[in-house]
């Protein structure tokens, strides 16, 4: 028995198995033009003991290990934790004009950060470290919004970036 297929149909058919084709070539000459691919560190952590000392990196997102940190060669790093509604901690300060690396890691489930009218918009996956680097170029306050819904209080979830000038920056660790 054979099936019969409208001309119409096929006609659809090849329309649609087209824009497919076009669209895919399309995805992969842009992926390969601007280099496009997912990120290159691929951490994987025990969300379960990210409040632990024997957690990543000798207990980086503990309590006291969150906010902002700056090294002897002035790079400037965020650790953060995304958890059911919040982030922590809630309010971090970072200077103007420079490149600061966020570290973030979720307690729970999957959620997402952005900032408006920056370029850090990024997804917080349970049991990785998410990492982006961004700067900031104007002062202000930012704020960070969940992006990924995450539960019931997902509306009420953000935190807030304070940009200053330089020369009033100065590191905070802990949560707030």
């Amino acid at each position: 028995m054979s099936i019969h297929i409208d001309p119409l149909e096929k006609r659809w058919i090849s329309v649609i198995g087209g824009i497919l084709i076009i669209t895919w070539a399309v995805i992969v000459y842009y992926a390969a033009v601007d280099d496009v691919s997912p990120p290159s560190n691929v951490e994987v952590i025990d969300s379960s003991k990210l409040h632990l000392a024997s957690g990543v990196g000798g207990g980086e997102f503990m309590e006291k290990n969150l906010g902002v940190k700056q090294d002897a060669q002035g790079n400037i790093t965020v650790t953060m934790v995304a958890a059911r509604y919040g982030f922590y901690p809630l309010h971090v300060d970072v200077p103007v004009n420079t490149p600061i690396k966020f570290r973030m890691a979720s307690f729970d489930v999957l959620h997402g950060v952005l900032a408006p009218f920056s370029n850090l918009n990024v997804m917080i996956v349970p049991g990785y470290v998410s990492e982006i680097t961004t700067n900031f170029t104007k002062e202000g306050d930012f704020p960070l919004i969940c992006h990924e819904y995450c539960g019931q209080g997902h509306a009420y979830m953000y935190g807030m970036i304070h940009i200053v000038p330089k020369d009033q920056f100065k590191p905070k660790m802990g949560v707030k």
